[in-house]
């Protein structure tokens, strides 16, 4: 049996992936992943409008992320761990199911069977891998901490209704990109200008300017 097998299909996918996640990182392209890794703190944001949250710290997904490992190493890390546990056990299945019934199971079955397997595992796995990397690479934080600290915008203007990204450092020294509105209405917050980030709404982050009279209100 070889992985190029039809009944093989999504494992073949999921270890091309993976190769390819690995060139890219040799080569120097490892930078396409690097904004998608701080922009993932993979935090479930299960806010009600007025801040309060839905399910509490002991929620459902919350144990849901956590068994599967989420949030406790980078994501691309997680990713690559999940693709080559994913391939792994899917064929193990097929070559199990040759051995005891004499033919594959259908692709769908065995992905399915693979992927409920496969997480749960996974987040074994990130668990002591999470122990072993620095600490700094695999912090991950909840986003309402970045309010009140210094942010650059790093691309366009900021203006109400219309928001910039920017980068903040958290207090961890990871980089994190996020959307940027400014908290006055009529401000403009331009590219390359640092600012202070005062308060969150959904996605969106609101910020003042150093200037602004609202950084000597305590």
């Amino acid at each position: 049996m070889t992985l190029l097998e039809p009944y093989n299909i999504p494992f073949a996918a999921a270890a091309i992936l993976l190769v390819f996640i690995a060139l890219a990182q040799v080569i120097g392209m490892g930078d396409l992943f690097e904004g998608a890794d701080a922009d993932i703190d993979l935090e479930v944001d299960l806010d009600t409008p007025d801040g309060a949250d839905v399910l509490g710290s002991g929620g459902f997904f919350e144990g849901m992320f956590s068994l599967m490992g989420i949030g406790r190493v980078p994501f691309l890390i997680w990713l690559t761990v999940l693709l080559f546990v994913f391939a792994g056990i899917g064929v193990s299945i097929q070559q199990l199911a040759i051995g005891v019934l004499g033919a594959p199971l259908s692709t769908l079955l065995a992905a399915v069977a693979a992927g409920v397997v496969a997480l749960p595992l996974n987040g074994a796995l990130t668990r002591p891998l999470a122990r072993l990397l620095p600490q700094d690479e695999t912090t991950a934080i909840d986003v309402r901490s970045l309010v009140r600290r210094d942010a650059e915008i790093q691309t366009g203007t900021a203006r109400r209704g219309s928001p910039a990204r920017a980068k903040v450092v958290d207090g961890h020294g990871q980089s994190h990109f996020v959307m940027v509105e400014p908290h006055d209405p009529d401000a403009a917050l331009v590219e390359g200008e640092t600012v202070l980030l005062v308060r969150r709404e959904g996605a969106t982050f609101f910020a003042v300017q150093y200037e602004n009279p609202l950084l000597g209100i305590d």
